[in-house]
């Protein structure tokens, strides 16, 4: 008998009652509180002595969650669609589209590398931008040494003005483990790909991210290297087209919304996705949906592609996600003449009547007839003159609210780490 079977066979004990009472009740709430967030016997993960089950629950979905989720959960047909979509973006602006911007300040090559590596594995959700480290390295270059950093990362984490922030003891361990991984391969940020990698980035991406505790997992290590290359400081690489979209909340917002990425049922709460399982799982299979795309494309117009899936990603998840596929078309109403208004702002007084405007709902601008309200704010849209997103005929009516996955950190003082709790002590969980 599986961990779900047990778990409602014991609630079946007490709601078959036709007399159901507060007792009842009691022993319900606590066979769910028991079943979800407590552990019968400390029973190691994979004979590993540092993890132990955090719940039943959590047993049943370490075992589960990918048959629960799907196994096949790529639509090919809608990442053919997707493909023919972006190969029109791609050739209405000439492939601008695909390209971020980026400001370096007028530092050298190495040293906007060096940053960048240094960096990148402490950006937690959007924790700082570029712009605040060169700030900090103008003012102290000793700051990004390698050296100091390995020898007191504490002090480092203080020193770009992270150190107040959350998560402080990861970031520590991360500012370290980073510096080791460059000491031990006798090598800069600017230097390994041509030294050690000898232009790989694939084989760079396989070695960082499998050296554990540096803070680079499959994300953050596509997204270093994207930019690496876009920047056109790391020169002649090979395997480039191996590097894959960065997984984040906007890529798969917008794979789970136009249906390349299809999940059995709807995404769970982290609440129950506790330790990251689907969320994992989900971030995996998004890479594999857009490479299909890319794929798609490239075997559909090979003359007309991008020459590496990762390159979607700006598009993606900075104007499709961030700004187009969000919910900011406004419908007011007014106050006095109950006459509704579209609109991509907040407006004080009706056009009609002079009365006063309430805000009633915020929806998508696809969502609407005059959704190209929304968009007129947006500076692609302006540039190239775009009315609606550009896959608002491949999302279908079911889709276009799904939300993609969020994650708890397991480690930390706030971390699921801390929360265990065994069956019958009470207490356990999460404190604020």
């Amino acid at each position: 008998m599986d961990e779900l079977t047990s778990f409602i066979n014991n609630i079946k004990k007490y709601s078959t009652t036709s007399n159901f009472s507060t007792e009842n009740a009691r022993q319900i709430i606590i066979e769910i509180n028991n079943f979800l967030f407590a552990y019968k016997d400390k029973q190691f993960i994979n004979n590993k002595s540092d993890e132990i089950y955090f719940s039943e629950f959590h047993k049943y979905w370490l075992k589960n969650h990918e048959n629960i989720l799907g196994k096949e959960i790529l639509n090919e047909e809608k990442c053919e669609e997707v493909a023919e979509a972006l190969h029109k973006v791609y050739i209405i602006t000439k492939g601008e589209a695909f390209k971020q911007v980026w400001n370096t300040y007028g530092l050298s090559v190495e040293d906007v590398c060096n940053i960048r590596f240094l960096t990148a594995n402490q950006d937690f959700n959007g924790s700082r931008n570029f712009k605040d480290f060169v700030d900090i390295f103008n003012k102290d270059k000793s700051v990004f040494e390698i050296g100091n950093i390995q020898k007191d990362p504490a002090a480092y984490v203080k020193n770009i003005n992270l150190g107040k922030l959350s998560q402080t003891d990861k970031r520590i361990k991360y500012a370290k483990n980073v510096c080791d991984f460059l000491i031990e391969h006798n090598t800069t940020p600017y230097n390994m790909i041509k030294d050690v990698f000898n232009n790989d980035v694939y084989e760079f991406r396989q070695t960082l991210t499998s050296y554990l505790g540096a803070g680079y997992g499959n994300k953050k290590t596509d997204m270093f290297i994207r930019d690496m290359v876009v920047l056109g400081i790391w020169k002649d690489v090979k395997n480039f087209d191996k590097i894959d979209v960065a997984s984040d909340i906007n890529t798969i917002k917008v794979a789970l919304r136009t249906g390349i990425l299809e999940p059995k049922i709807p995404l769970l709460s982290s609440f129950m996705d506790i330790f990251d399982y689907q969320y994992s799982y989900i971030e995996k299979k998004n890479a594999e949906a857009w490479r299909m795309v890319w794929e798609k494309w490239k075997e559909k117009y090979p003359n007309d592609v991008l020459p590496s899936p990762c390159l979607i990603d700006y598009f993606i998840y900075n104007v499709v996600g961030k700004q187009i596929c969000k919910e900011n078309l406004c419908i007011f109403k007014c106050e006095h003449c109950n006459q509704e208004f579209i609109c991509n702002r907040l407006n004080k007084k009706c056009g009609k009547c002079n009365g006063n405007l309430v805000l009633v709902k915020r929806v998508l601008p696809c969502s609407n007839k005059e959704g190209c309200e929304a968009l007129n704010g947006i500076e692609f849209c302006n540039t190239y003159h775009i009315k609606s997103c550009p896959f608002e005929k491949i999302c279908c009516e079911k889709n276009k609210n799904l939300q993609p996955p969020k994650a708890i950190s397991i480690k930390g003082m706030t971390g699921w780490e801390s929360g265990y709790s065994k069956i019958g002590t009470g207490g356990g969980g999460l404190r604020s």
